[in-house]
């Protein structure tokens, strides 16, 4: 929206220009024109009178088409000043609706911001818990994958990458006796009953 207001207001400049270069050239052409008539009074052959009367026919018609062209130029203009100021009743509305959301935004992030800060909090106070060996083993995975370092299987599938799991590691999941990787995508495999209970 901005950028066709700028095109439109861009239109208007142009169309005055252009209405401001036909003025001044439609100004040269009666300047020419009323040389031309002063100087038939003083010609001495016929010859000459008509070339003077075809320069004058001509500066005319040229005239003519540039008074055409100052009222469609002057027509464009009324029509993109209209535009451009239908478009900034619009532009300044959504100015209005964009602050008010960006308000709203601030609002929500400051809401976010308490919530990760109580999780990253309780991160924390797990992560204590949680033998070094088996921390750096899931970051590493986190950040290898994009953050989902930690995967329920469902259906016997892995829910990273959907590769089957053997029954037998299904069981031995639902034992939570040891981290379980899966062979497809390296992902920490846990439970589905585990993400259910939200543990």
């Amino acid at each position: 929206m901005k950028a066709r207001f700028d095109a439109l207001n861009a239109a208007v400049k142009e169309s005055r220009l252009t209405r401001e270069r036909a003025d001044n050239e439609i100004v040269d052409i009666a300047a020419k024109v009323a040389k031309y008539k002063g100087q038939q009074m003083s010609v001495k052959s016929n010859r000459q009178y008509d070339a003077l009367t075809r320069e004058i026919e001509i500066a005319e018609q040229k005239s003519l088409q540039l008074q055409k062209g100052m009222i469609e130029s002057e027509n464009r203009l009324q029509t993109s000043k209209t535009d451009a100021d239908a478009l900034k009743e619009q532009l300044d509305v959504l100015g209005l609706e964009l602050k008010e959301r960006q308000k709203d935004l601030k609002e929500v992030n400051k809401e976010h911001e308490k919530a990760e800060l109580a999780l990253v909090h309780r991160r924390e106070k797990l992560t204590v818990r949680l033998e070094k060996q088996d921390l750096e083993r899931y970051e590493r995975i986190a950040k290898a994958k994009c953050g989902m370092a930690v995967v329920s299987v469902k259906r016997s599938a892995c829910g990273g990458c959907y590769n089957r799991v053997p029954p037998q590691k299904i069981l031995e999941l639902r034992r939570y006796a040891e981290i379980y990787l899966c062979e497809g995508c390296g992902r920490i495999l846990v439970s589905e009953n585990l993400i259910e209970q939200g543990l």
